[in-house]
């Protein structure tokens, strides 16, 4: 744990936009809970704090994040099944 006065403290260690500690559903706790990777850690992350930090940005940077998960998940489908990216 970091350091310091209150306010600060809380915004590194359990930002109120993350759910805050004593949330039983802290973005950090879902993702730990659940074994997410990173892409959809971020996912979740910037889908659960936009109301409360940057909007729409926030949305749009969720919406990359699962855009890119699912052309992911798109290339390894097509790799299994023997299809090459491009047909």
């Amino acid at each position: 744990m970091i350091d310091g006065d209150n306010s600060s403290s809380d915004n590194v260690n359990h930002p109120p936009h993350y759910g805050g500690e004593n949330d039983t559903y802290e973005t950090i706790k879902v993702i730990e809970a659940w074994e997410m990777d990173f892409v959809e850690g971020n996912i979740l992350k910037y889908l659960r704090r936009y109301k409360k930090k940057n909007g729409l940005e926030d949305l749009q940077k969720s919406l990359w994040y699962l855009e890119y998960l699912i052309n992911k998940y798109k290339s390894n489908d097509k790799q299994k099944r023997g299809i090459t990216l491009g047909e």
